[in-house]
């Protein structure tokens, strides 16, 4: 029973970090940053939301800086849309697989376009 109540806050911390991610006024924070990952301890006490931008890892990098200064409002308004009796802490960690995974799309395009037989026959 403990595994279900976990997994579920887990994704209702993931969903409402996605939307509140929208409503951060740092300049610093990307428009185009989504959430990849969350992992919540098991005493709820941390969570740990690994982030990417589209726009590059430099921009992932200054996102997590304006998100890490930015914690404090995330936490309350986290704990506001949830109610929780114990809001984790939050840490924000730079992930580049949005990055890796659209070289991976660009590689497989070129290879599905360099073995395709040639209609001319």
């Amino acid at each position: 029973m403990a595994g279900f109540k976990h997994g579920r806050i887990t994704s209702d911390i993931q969903l409402a970090i996605s939307g509140l991610l929208r409503e951060v006024k740092d300049p610093r924070v990307s428009p185009l940053i989504g959430v990849v990952k969350v992992d919540v301890s098991g005493d709820l006490s941390y969570a740990t939301i690994y982030v990417s931008a589209i726009d590059g890892y430099e921009a992932t990098l200054n996102s997590v800086k304006g998100l890490k200064s930015a914690a404090g409002y995330l936490r309350r308004e986290l704990g506001s849309r949830l109610k929780l009796r114990k809001v984790p802490e939050l840490r924000f960690i730079a992930d580049d697989s949005i990055i890796k995974s659209a070289e991976i799309m660009n590689i497989i395009e070129g290879f599905d376009h360099k073995n395709t037989p040639d209609e001319e026959e």
